[in-house]
């Protein structure tokens, strides 16, 4: 059975320079999120485009865990 999503997390972060400090930490915080393992997640996933800023979309579930996604960055 598919978890059940408890919200979206939109934001946009610079490509392996997240960093548990605004507007991550607050963002995950208060959805109960465990910040350090997204930011190590996203380091890791976007490492090779460090610098460039990434749009995410945090997908919270009811179990308190997450996944996550990356857009392409925004052209202009």
């Amino acid at each position: 059975m598919a978890k059940k999503i408890k919200t979206l997390i939109k934001l946009n972060i610079p490509a392996g320079e997240a960093t548990p400090a605004p507007p991550v930490g607050p963002a995950l915080g208060q959805h109960g999120l465990p910040i350090m393992e997204f930011v190590k997640a996203f380091n890791d996933k976007t490492a090779e485009q460090k610098g460039t800023i990434i749009p995410a979309v945090i997908t919270v579930y009811e179990d308190r865990t997450f996944s996550f996604i990356t857009k392409k960055p925004p052209v202009a």
